[in-house]
């Protein structure tokens, strides 16, 4: 269906693939994989034809569909999100108008005997034939069906689009793309903004589907449920293991395990040669056999142990004033929409506590963060205690990075004291290693201005932090690392 051959791709000077092939079979269910910025979303955008390989070769079978979810989209803000839904097929859109056309001409006339007349009856059987074998009879109801299954309730379909949140437009993008069961599925962090039980429809969605699928996701146990291949991105190369990810991973541990093993090896023998070429090179008896060991050894190919793993995060964050004993205090809190999120809730969180706010997408979580911050009006009474610095983490946070900084700029320009002599180690600590610090934010990844985020976040003497969805696009690499800082955090 999908071959791509030996290709080649920069941007700028930088090489993001060298020689990378890898095909795309049907039923394949392929998890894509690798740590944030390896080149994941540009492989997608490869496929899909939104990037153009320096070298290589791109090849698509003909007449073969995609359903292509980035990461970032736009959106049509002023329709419903049920004809939002519906407008993925167009063939199906243009149809419905051509067959109202007909109709209303069709009441308006009187001349039924006329060869016109007849001539409309005749388009009119052609279209609604063709609109029945393309599913438009249905397309409502299984438009419906996928909206349901991604959380929305009943009244939310004839809601303007503009009326929600960046992750419900997500799962509008979704519910297109999976109406349309396209020949490929290319999905882009998919469970972003997903709740636990619209991610265990969309697994069963997707297990059933007999669309090829091409998955992002940081999610193991989604990956394991769904996936029946394994291609890891890592150095510009592809690598490529006919196994759901944790079989993947546990095989590749045992390779990176094998190859360091092999590299010690080859060292040791590196280092033996060497003793006996210093020894026997000034014996004349000898020197022909140091000659021939040099020579072995400058024909030796060196033994590289393929990882991308980082040290762990070893920073002292800076030190917070500290609060009063309680930090947070609601009262009689009453928060109406089109419903009622909050009717007059209370609640109180104290110095040191964790507070971990669960529950289904739409019951109000980024609501009632947003009305602690003061982003949102509502009724009631909230105040920060004594002393409360706060810091908050939207769920768009990376949006507010400045595009033409570069990395290191981004967070050298919030630090201060001595943090500001150890930029470069606290980035290194959340993955920027070597030249990512020069890149510029506008060409990072998703995971990467997370990423960064977090990182601008949490060197601020902050004594109260509020995290809204914190790990949206970043790697499993990366979770571990925000969940140490967190630990860490003072």
């Amino acid at each position: 269906m999908v071959a791509l051959s030996e290709l080649d791709l920069y941007f700028g000077d930088r090489p993001i693939f060298d020689g990378v092939s890898i095909q795309v079979k049907k039923q394949d269910k392929i998890g894509l994989v690798g740590k944030n910025g390896a080149g994941k979303s540009t492989l997608l955008k490869l496929i899909n034809g939104q990037y153009t390989p320096d070298k290589g070769t791109v090849n698509i079978q003909k007449n073969i569909s995609f359903g292509y979810l980035p990461q970032e989209m736009k959106h049509n803000e002023d329709v419903t999100v049920l004809q939002e839904t519906q407008s993925a097929n167009k063939e199906v859109v243009e149809l419905d108008k051509q067959i109202q056309r007909i109709n209303d001409d069709l009441l308006e006339r009187t001349d039924y005997e006329s060869d016109s007349y007849l001539k409309l009856i005749e388009d009119l059987n052609e279209k609604n034939e063709r609109y029945q074998l393309i599913g438009g009879f249905v397309q409502a109801e299984k438009s419906e069906k996928i909206l349901f299954g991604l959380g929305f309730k009943p009244n939310d379909l004839n809601r303007n689009l503009g009326e929600f949140s960046g992750g419900w437009k997500m799962r509008v993008e979704l519910a297109k793309i999976l109406l349309l069961n396209p020949d490929v599925l290319l999905l882009d962090e998919p469970t972003n903004h997903l709740d636990i039980e619209s991610i265990q429809w969309l697994e069963e969605f997707l297990k059933k589907s007999n669309s090829a699928l091409l998955l992002i996701s940081h999610d193991r146990l989604f990956l394991d449920n769904i996936t029946n291949r394994t291609v890891e991105i890592i150095n510009g190369k592809l690598r490529d293991y006919p196994l759901p990810y944790t079989k993947y991973k546990l095989h590749r541990e045992l390779e990176i395990q094998q190859q360091t093993d092999a590299a010690k090896n080859q060292e040791k023998y590196v280092q033996q040669t060497e003793q006996l070429i210093n020894k026997f090179r000034a014996k004349k008896n000898k020197a022909a056999f140091a000659q021939s060991l040099i020579k072995k050894l400058d024909r030796l190919e060196k033994i590289e142990v393929e990882s991308d793993e980082v040290a762990g995060l070893n920073i002292a964050f800076p030190s917070a004033p500290r609060s009063g004993k309680i930090t947070i205090n609601a009262v009689d809190v009453t928060k109406k929409y089109q419903r009622s999120i909050f009717s007059k809730a209370g609640f109180s969180i104290g110095r040191g506590e964790k507070v971990a706010l669960i529950g289904k997408n739409g019951l109000g979580k980024s609501t009632l963060i947003k009305m602690i911050v003061g982003d949102t009006e509502y009724d009631g009474k909230i105040e920060l205690g004594h002393n409360v610095n706060l810091g908050y983490f939207a769920q768009d946070e990376a949006e507010n990075l400045d595009a033409n900084k570069t990395v290191f700029e981004t967070i050298d320009d919030i630090a201060v004291g001595e943090i500001r002599k150890k930029v470069r180690n606290i980035l290194g600590g959340f993955l920027f290693g070597g030249d990512d610090v020069d890149k510029k934010v506008a060409v990072l990844s998703g995971g990467e201005k997370t990423r960064l985020s977090l990182c601008k976040l949490l060197l601020e003497p902050y004594n109260l932090l509020l995290l809204d969805e914190p790990t949206n696009h970043l790697d499993i690499k990366s979770k571990e690392i925000l969940k140490q800082a967190l630990m860490e955090y003072d």
